[in-house]
């Protein structure tokens, strides 16, 4: 019954001598169309949800970053040994790495020795506030 359902709408008789063959190729003809079906699922809803982003962000920005902002998902379980959690981040940022530079590190930097520095930029708060001024106060540091 199963076989029958399978190989509906072809040409596959199941007498045939070679029928295990066709069966694996029409198993991987099945998995392709439901990966592809998938997929093209996958794409609408990214295209659907990019295109309601977009909208609401020339509607309304506000809404959109308040979306934005929100959390997606919440973990859920027993939360992470401190001790275990401790130990990895110190095992991998307390041990001194050699990193192996090159000799073109020392080609390059004697390239930029001739490059004069630019000046450095002073914000003042006067500066702030006049760049936040014509901003909605949502926005507004």
């Amino acid at each position: 019954m199963v076989l029958r359902m399978a190989f509906a709408g072809t040409n596959v008789s199941l007498s045939q001598p070679d029928i295990m063959q066709k069966l694996t190729e029409r198993i991987d003809d099945l998995k392709q169309g439901i990966s592809a079906w998938g997929k093209r699922i996958r794409r609408y809803t990214e295209r659907s949800s990019r295109f309601n982003r977009n909208r609401l962000f020339q509607s309304d920005q506000k809404r959109l970053y308040e979306l934005l902002e929100r959390p997606m998902a919440s973990v859920t379980g027993p939360a992470p040994n401190q001790a275990d959690t401790v130990t990895f981040w110190r095992g991998l940022w307390s041990e001194p790495v050699n990193h192996s530079e090159g000799s073109w590190t020392e080609v390059v930097a004697s390239q930029c020795a001739s490059i004069t520095p630019i000046d450095p930029v002073i914000i003042t708060p006067d500066d702030v506030a006049e760049a936040v001024r014509r901003a909605p106060n949502w926005k507004s540091p």
